[in-house]
């Protein structure tokens, strides 16, 4: 069975946006870059809400073909172009989208039908709408918490409407240069 990994970053008190979606607090820096990329080379699968697929599909067919971009850009960009995709919504018409699924109702069986299909790790990088609710029904297996070196003290959550307990371990942690600690977590 493959695993669902939710990348997400936060800040210390627990916030992954300020108030009104700001989110130029987060650090990042080559290794960090580096490092998500050696994630996404275990992964052919990217899972999003709305929001977040309408965004990346905005700016990464094309963003490793600007005359400015980096490495990181262009390693992304291949990696987006060649990934299945999973949307989680109920407005979008999946006609006309490539290489892209969407799952509108039945999350529970949908998404474990993917889970079960040959393949890597399925990554769902953001998307908080789309996270509370795999979170609420227990579907993500792993999470990637980096943590910005910053208190926010309002913002939207890293976590919410979960009704009962999520056992988890630490499997990883890992520190980068610009001050964020990532931690790893699986469910026991």
């Amino acid at each position: 069975m493959r695993n669902l990994i939710f990348f997400m970053h936060t800040s210390l008190d627990g916030f992954v946006a300020g108030p009104n979606g700001e989110m130029d607090w987060i650090r990042l820096d080559d290794d960090l870059f580096d490092f998500v990329a050696t994630m996404t080379n275990k992964a052919d699968t990217a899972l999003y809400g709305r929001v977040t697929y309408e965004m990346m599909e905005s700016y990464w067919p094309k963003a490793g073909v600007q005359p400015n971009a980096t490495k990181h850009d262009k390693e992304h960009s291949a990696w987006y172009n060649k990934v299945s995709k999973v949307v989680l919504s109920k407005t979008i018409n999946q006609a006309g989208l490539i290489n892209t699924k969407v799952i509108g109702d039945q999350l529970t069986d949908n998404i474990n039908k993917i889970k079960n299909l040959e393949g890597e790790n399925i990554l769902i990088f953001g998307s908080l709408g789309a996270s509370y609710s795999l979170l609420s029904l227990r579907l993500i297996d792993e999470f990637w918490l980096f943590v910005n070196p910053i208190l926010l003290g309002q913002g939207k959550p890293l976590f919410k409407g979960i009704n009962e307990s999520i056992k988890l371990k630490l499997a990883e942690t890992k520190t980068f240069a610009c001050g964020v600690i990532a931690l790893h977590y699986a469910k026991l």
